[in-house]
This record gives structure tokens, C-alpha cells and sequence, in this order.
């Protein structure tokens, strides 16, 4: 029984579990995390981590903690211990389920004697190249091996001596016999094991062939009693060989033949200003473009735990995504609002300065000091607390709260202009004074002492600034951060071309003298800057180091270009801040319509955006009616067309946005093509199924023409394609960003990488 209070949203997969046990198919749920260990793991594996264990744990049931272990090239004890902290920090428990695919390496390799024997797996001996080229491409049939045929008992004997190291690497692998045929090449006899002589780190030297992912994936779920095993849409078409194993060795090797696993795809996470790719990732540390592995700056569990990023933040914003079978990007905006409204509430407020400029106040007393009682929480958090703030002669505020020449609309201090110190007095700006070089360098102000607690006689001010005492506070270093990359895609191209010079800003200013008192590790809002914490590592009691968590708020779209606002209001729109409880704020209408969208597999994000909106429910409910499925339906209106919706709904019918979904899903047309074609229709009118047809945009499959443009993108830059043959691998990504350009995007992703790479490597 799930309870209210579930851990993750309602969904596909929910559904597909009610349906399994109102069914009677399983008694208990099981499903398993399977990280393999040869990174750290980063926010993409949050939303595993947190849909695995949250489901076993809302349905009663177990989530089992499973190294995929079976490539020691690869994999360390470091990265174990790692992934198990990560989870844990998580706030999810394996329990007595910790397992290891390397612990079940002599009962796979039973299983693969077993394939032999029934006929279906044998020892090929082609090399790698010619296994390639004998698998055939996406319109032509493999061609079976001329090793295809060799009797069961010379495979036995040939898998006998890979296994004792007879053979060097490359010299054979084992192979399932299905069909060199198949539409899903993937079913075109796949490789079961492979000789790869190295050690293991828990194995040592006993083995010298290793499976692959493909046969100890379904063997060790179907060993541990897995019911729904989860994995991400990349694994989609790997599915026939997790049914056609888990089927072929049912009720034998001792494996119950009342139970199978099966197998179900979810959309990963693809973050907007983030590279999630394990292969970037590790070219950013070790091209040395970032400080290592818990960077703040980087998406792994390590770099957001060290920036002060919170397990129950992390949670909240797994759920309010939920979880589809669509692709699609999310707002990083979604995230830091998951974040911001986490520490809302438990930090509490204090004053710092990042660029101090210097305030004397002449009417006040020299050597004087006042002890104000200031509040930690403002009026719309329910807690309680204060603390004493000095207040002195000198302070400090911040350099850009003081203009010689304002701006229009500029509120904080000027020329013989007023402001309010938060929590204390109102000060006037009586003489600027400047450095040798011109630039201000303290100001002489005077302060009212009827101001405090109260507004001055002719009205409140507009302005408010922080400040801190001069005698009494602490030097601070505040490292400034911020998105990593300065673009929302980064992985289109070379995505080191798009780094953030400014994701990170350090400053050296004051804090007050109350966080010398601070709990060690404690996060606080430093009022109008952002939320910071200490640095774990960094951060000494007499020399703080403050690392900011988020900002307050997400000013991007005061100096952006037009397409770019209006690409962000599109994205903010169709991802709003939802509450951990996504029901809150719905009225009664809203919120039947809320669990009914739940109740048909919406995640969250969507089911909550359509109920709130009564326009775009409208136009959803529409869509789905052409012909739309309504998981795509719901993807593509809140999360890609929500903001052009609302400005020209009756640019774009949803009988045409139907027609390009269908269009997509049928692999006609890439999703990139499907999004800029409606931009240009919301923008300005057309059909866009017409458009499509006249500009050739269909998606480009042919083998022929893919090649051509491979060649293309070569000769045009002989530089780069001599880099990667000395070594420069990092550059298949950037050829086949130029191939999809040469292509207008409508190339098939997955045919264009496999050309570049077998044209690279050959």
C-alpha cells in the first residue's frame, strides 16, 4: 500500500505497479540501484537513487544497492565506498541488500555453460573490426559468423580455455545466437563475455573473461528476486535481451520459473546549464577545468554536498520532476527554486558585506558602541530567535549600495541621499571621499537617532541595505557561484567552449560577529546576497570561507537578449516552484483535475502546470484528442510551449502540434527539429507539418548521406581531425555537432555518432 506521503510522484510506473499487484503478478515489490563503480555520481543518479529507493520503500517493499562491478578496467574501491556515501547522504539505506555483479561471477558463468549447451551462445573468434562490420547497419541484415556453427562441444572447450587465460584479449568473445536479422541490431547476436585479463578489485586475478553489461544486468535482477527493474530510456532498446536471457534461462540454473524480472524505461535527466555525461564530466577534472570531483561548481553529489546543497532539496526536486518516458530538458531554475524553498525556512538571517566600502558616521560617538537586538527570522517564517548586533562609529556596507551618479531607479545610497541600515538606523551621505587614483573611498554620513524601529518624520524610505560593524567583524572569504556553463545546452558542440568565466567570483569583506558563535556547517541567509554555508574543507573558525549555496532570487532575465528572456519566461512558466505537497494552493476544481492527470501517469511538474493553468489544459486536452499520447502531449505544452502558447495560442492548432509529435515519435523528425519548427510557428504562423516537408527537414537515416556528411565535416577541419588522431578523443563530440549542422539537425542522432566513430576509428 502506498502511503500519502509518498516519495515519488505518480506515474507510469506507479501505475504499472498497482496494475502488477491488484493483479496477483508479485507479492512484494523489489527494485535495485545498479551504479557502476567507476565515477562519482552526480544529480542524474539522484533521480535513480531517489525513484529506486523511494518506490521500494512507498510500496513496502526493498531497493537493493548493486554494483555493476564487471569491467575492472575501470572500477575501484574508491568509487564504491563513494557511491555507498552518496546514498546514504541521500537519506536511503540498503539495508542487508548490498550486492555485487562479481559476486554472482561463478553462477553467470554457469549460465553462459548453460546457453552453450541449449545451443544458443558460441565462441566467435573475429576481431572487434570484423564483429562490427559482419553486424550490418540499420537497413541491411547482419551476416552470421562463420564460427556461428561450431558444435556445442567445441564451444564448451573454447569457453573453458578463455576462462583459464589460454587466450590473449581480442582473440574471442561469447556470443548469443538470436538473429543477425533483427531490426534491433542490439538483438543481432550481442557479446556475452569478453577476455579482458586485468585485475578486479574485489576478484583479484581469479577471472580472465568478464560479462558484459547486457548478460549480468537481467541475470543478477532474476538472482535477487527483482520485480521492476528501472533503468533510463538508453537501455530501451536493450530490453529484448534482458526478455530474451531472463526467458531463455527461466527455471533453470536454479532461477524460479514463477518469477521474472522486467524491465522499464524512464526519461533521464537532462538539466539545462549542466553536463551530465560521465566522459565530459571527467575531462573537466582532469583537464583540470574545474578543482576536482566535489567542485561546487559540477553536478556530482560530492561538488553539490561541498556547495551546501541539502539530501531533502535534492529529494524535492526528484519529485517535483517525476518521471516520463519523454525526453526533456528541465529549468536548472526548478532545481535552485527546490533549493531556495529548503532553506527558507531553516536559515536563519544574518548581515555580511562581500565588497566592504568604508561609512563613518560623524555624529556619532567615537569609540561608542550600541548592541541592537536583531531578529534571525523575518515575519513570514514561524520561528523565533535574535541576536545582539553591534553598531559603531565605522562600518562597513556594500560597494554597490553606494552610485556618485544613480542610475534611473537606483534605491540605496547616493550623494546626499538616505537609506536604511537593516535593523538599525536611517543615514544620510554627507561627503564622498575619493582615492588618489578617484575612486570612492569612504563616505562621511550622519545618522538619525530617532530612527530606529521607526520610519523618519516625512515617511519610510525606499531603501534598505545590510551592513556590519567595523571594530567587531569577522573577515570572510565568499566564493560566489554560479552555473557552470553560459548556455543552456552545452553538450551541443564542444561544450568546454561554453564555460562561465564568472561561475566563480571570490571576495574578501566581513561578516558579523555572531557567526563565530554559528553552529560548524550551519547554512544561513546572508540578507540580499544569497544562502551560504562554511566550506567543509576550506573554512577554518578564525579565517571563514563562505560558499554560496543560490541566490536569492534568478535575475538572468535583466540582461539577456530577447530570444533568450523570452526562452527563459517559456521555461519558468512551464517548471513553476511547486511545494513539496504539489496540491497546495490548488483550489477544489484545480485540484480534481490535479489527481486525475496524476491518476493517468502525469508527473508532478505537469499534472500541477495544466491544473493551474485552465488555458493550457485546454489546449492539452485538445492535443490529445488529435491523436497526441498524453504523456508527449504534456511534455511538449508545459515544458517547451507554454510561454508561446500563452502569447499566440492560435498560431500553432494542436491538431498540428499532434501531427509533429506523431512526426517525432515515429523517428521522421529529431526532437530538436520538432522544437525549433514550432518556435518559428508560435513566433510567426505557418503549418508546421508543411514546413517540415518544404525545407527537407525530415530526419536523415540514410547510410549514404550520413557518410557524406561525415567526409564534409573531416575536410573542413583537418586541425581538429589531427588532434584526435593524437590523442584529443574529447573531439568525436565536436564532429558530430558539425555533421548535425551540416545536416540541419536532422540527422538521427544515434546513426550520425556511430558514423563519426567508426569513420574516426578507422
Amino acid at each position: 500500500v502506498v502511503p500519502d506521503a509518498r516519495r515519488v510522484a505518480p506515474s507510469f510506473i506507479s501505475s504499472v505497479i498497482d496494475s502488477d499487484l491488484q493483479a496477483g503478478r508479485y507479492g512484494r515489490v523489489v527494485t535495485r540501484f545498479p551504479p557502476e563503480p567507476n565515477g562519482y555520481l552526480h544529480i542524474g543518479h539522484a533521480k535513480s537513487i531517489c525513484l529506486n529507493f523511494g518506490t521500494g520503500l512507498d510500496y513496502g517493499g526493498q531497493c537493493n544497492l548493486r554494483f555493476d562491478d564487471t569491467n575492472p578496467e575501470k572500477e575501484d574501491t574508491e568509487y564504491v565506498d563513494s557511491i555507498q556515501g552518496d546514498v546514504r547522504w541521500l537519506g536511503f539505506d540498503w539495508g542487508e541488500n548490498l550486492f555485487f555483479a562479481s559476486g554472482y561471477f561463478e553462477r553467470l558463468y554457469g549460465f553462459a555453460v548453460q546457453l552453450i549447451k541449449d545451443g544458443v551462445a558460441y565462441v566467435d573468434s573475429l576481431s572487434e573490426e570484423e564483429i562490427r562490420d559482419y553486424r550490418g547497419t540499420v537497413t541491411e541484415a547482419g551476416r552470421e559468423s562463420p564460427f556461428r556453427t561450431r558444435s556445442v562441444e567445441e564451444n564448451l572447450d573454447l569457453f573453458a580455455r578463455m576462462r583459464a587465460g589460454e587466450f590473449e584479449r581480442g582473440a574471442g568473445v561469447l556470443r548469443a545466437k538470436i538473429d543477425m536479422g533483427a531490426a534491433n541490431m542490439k538483438l543481432r547476436d550481442p557479446i556475452l563475455y569478453r577476455i579482458l585479463p586485468e585485475t578486479h578489485h574485489r576478484t583479484g586475478d581469479a577471472w580472465k573473461i568478464y560479462p558484459l553489461y547486457d548478460f549480468a544486468h537481467p541475470l543478477s535482477d532474476y538472482i535477487e528476486g527483482v520485480t521492476h527493474s528501472l533503468c533510463t530510456l538508453e537501455f530501451e532498446n536493450n530490453r529484448d535481451i534482458y526478455d530474451w536471457l531472463v526467458e531463455a534461462l527461466r527455471g533453470k540454473c536454479g532461477l524460479d520459473a514463477a518469477h521474472r524480472p522486467y524491465q522499464f524505461e524512464f526519461a533521464r535527466l537532462n538539466l539545462d546549464y549542466t553536463v551530465l555525461s560521465k566522459r565530459k564530466l571527467i575531462r573537466l577534472v582532469q583537464d583540470g577545468l574545474v578543482d576536482g570531483w566535489d567542485d561546487p561548481r559540477l553536478p556530482t553529489l560530492a561538488g553539490l554536498r561541498r556547495r551546501g546543497v541539502t539530501p531533502e532539496a535534492i529529494r524535492s526536486f526528484c519529485y517535483r520532476i517525476g518521471v516520463s518516458k519523454t525526453n526533456s530538458r528541465v529549468d536548472l531554475a526548478l532545481f535552485e527554486s527546490a533549493v531556495r524553498d529548503d532553506l527558507n525556512t531553516s536559515a536563519p538571517r544574518v548581515l555580511a558585506v562581500t565588497e566592504p566600502l568604508k561609512v563613518t558616521l560623524s555624529n556619532y560617538p567615537a569609540g561608542g558602541v550600541e548592541w541592537l537586538d536583531a531578529p534571525y527570522w523575518p515575519h513570514d517564517v514561524p520561528r523565533e530567535g535574535s541576536r545582539p548586533l553591534p553598531f559603531s562609529r565605522e562600518l562597513f556596507i556594500e560597494r554597490s549600495d553606494f552610485s556618485e551618479t544613480p542610475p534611473k531607479g537606483f534605491h540605496r545610497l547616493t550623494p546626499g541621499g538616505r537609506v536604511r541600515l537593516r535593523h538599525a538606523y536611517v543615514l544620510r551621505c554627507d561627503e564622498v571621499i575619493h582615492d588618489a587614483g578617484g575612486a570612492v573611498s569612504e563616505l562621511l554620513c550622519s545618522y538619525d537617532p530617532d530612527t530606529l524601529g521607526r520610519n523618519p518624520q516625512d515617511g519610510p524610505l525606499k531603501g534598505t541595505i545590510q551592513w556590519v560593524s567595523a571594530a567587531h567583524g569577522l573577515a570572510a572569504e565568499f566564493r560566489l557561484y554560479d552555473r557552470l556553463f553560459s548556455v543552456a545546452e552545452p553538450e551541443e558542440g564542444e561544450f568546454s567552449d561554453h564555460l562561465n568565466p564568472d561561475s566563480l567570483v571570490v571576495r574578501r569583506g566581513v561578516v558579523e560577529p555572531s557567526l563565530s558563535q554559528a553552529e560548524p556547517g550551519a547554512r544561513v541567509q546572508f540578507e540580499r546576497l544569497g544562502y551560504f554555508w562554511p566550506d567543509p574543507q576550506d573554512s577554518r573558525p578564525e579565517a571563514p570561507v563562505f560558499n554560496r549555496i543560490v541566490t536569492l532570487r534568478d535575475a538572468r532575465g535583466l540582461d539577456v537578449s530577447v530570444d533568450e528572456r523570452r526562452a527563459q519566461s517559456r521555461r519558468e512558466v512551464s517548471a513553476p516552484a511547486v511545494k513539496l505537497d504539489p496540491r497546495e494552493g490548488l483550489d477544489a476544481p484545480a485540484l480534481a483535475v490535479f489527481k486525475e492527470l496524476s491518476a493517468a501517469g502525469l508527473g508532478v511538474t505537469e499534472a500541477r502546470t495544466l491544473a493551474a493553468q485552465a488555458d493550457l489544459l485546454a489546449y492539452y486536452r485538445q492535443t490529445v484528442r488529435a491523436g497526441a499520447p498524453e504523456h508527449d502531449a504534456a511534455n511538449w505544452v508545459v515544458h517547451e510551449l507554454a510561454g508561446g502558447l500563452r502569447d499566440a495560442p492560435e498560431r500553432l492548432t494542436p491538431a498540428s502540434l499532434a501531427a509533429v509529435i506523431a512526426l517525432a515519435n515515429a523517428g521522421q523528425i529529431t526532437g530538436r527539429v520538432a522544437r525549433e519548427v514550432l518556435a518559428r510557428v508560435l513566433a510567426a504562423g505557418g503549418d508546421p507539418v508543411s514546413i517540415i516537408a518544404a525545407e527537407g527537414l525530415r530526419q536523415v537515416s540514410d547510410a549514404s548521406e550520413i557518410a557524406a556528411a561525415v567526409e564534409r565535416a573531416l575536410k573542413a577541419s583537418p586541425d581538429k581531425l589531427s588532434e584526435f588522431r593524437a590523442g584529443r578523443v574529447g573531439l568525436l563530440g565536436f564532429f558530430v555537432g558539425q555533421v548535425m549542422r551540416d545536416l540541419r539537425g536532422a540527422g538521427n542522432p544515434q546513426l550520425v555518432q556511430e558514423a563519426v566513430k567508426a569513420r574516426l576509428e578507422a
